[in-house]
C-alpha cells in the first residue's frame, strides 16, 4: 500500500497559500475549509513551507494577537518533510511518528501534487483491518 492509494481515495486537493498572506487570512482559511494545515507554495506549486494550527497557536501564545497581521512566511515551517506517491504507508507512518507531523505534502518532480494527514492514514489502516477481519470471518465460516 502506498501514498498513491490514499490520494486515489481522497483526491489531490490541497489548500495552499502564497507566503505574503497574513496569518489572519490563513487562520480564516483553515477554519472555513476545516483543515489543520496549509501548504505555503509559489505559483508553480513549489513547496516553500507549511503552516499548521499548532504553528498559529505557538505564535499567538508567544507574540499575542498582533502576530495575526504578520506574513505567513515569518511563521511557517520552512523545512518541510515531504513524501512521494510511491512512499509506502508503513514509511509514511514512521515519518509522521518520528517527526510528530500530522500533515505531509506529496511532491512529484519538485511540485506539490497532494497532501496526506494522520486522519487519512488512520482511515486507511482501519479499512485494512476491517477487510482482514471480514476475510477471516468468511474463511472461518467456510472451514
Amino acid at each position: 500500500m502506498t501514498v498513491a492509494h490514499i490520494l486515489a481515495d481522497k483526491g489531490r486537493d490541497v489548500i495552499t497559500t502564497p507566503p505574503h498572506r497574513t496569518l489572519r487570512e490563513v487562520v480564516a482559511m483553515l477554519a472555513a475549509k476545516g483543515v489543520g494545515a496549509v501548504v505555503v507554495a509559489d505559483a508553480s506549486m513549489n513547496v516553500l513551507g507549511i503552516l499548521s494550527e499548532r504553528d498559529v497557536v505557538r505564535v499567538v501564545a508567544h507574540d499575542g494577537a498582533a502576530a495575526l497581521d504578520d506574513q505567513v512566511s515569518r511563521h511557517m515551517t520552512p523545512k518541510v518533510a515531504t513524501v512521494t506517491r510511491e512512499t509506502s504507508i508503513d514509511e509514511l507512518m514512521e515519518i509522521m511518528t518520528e517527526g510528530r507531523f500530522r500533515h505531509l505534502p506529496v511532491v512529484e518532480e519538485g511540485r506539490l501534487i497532494g497532501i496526506v494527514s494522520i486522519g487519512d492514514v488512520v482511515k486507511r489502516h482501519i479499512s485494512a483491518i476491517d477487510s482482514e477481519r471480514q476475510a477471516l470471518r468468511e474463511y472461518i465460516a467456510t472451514a
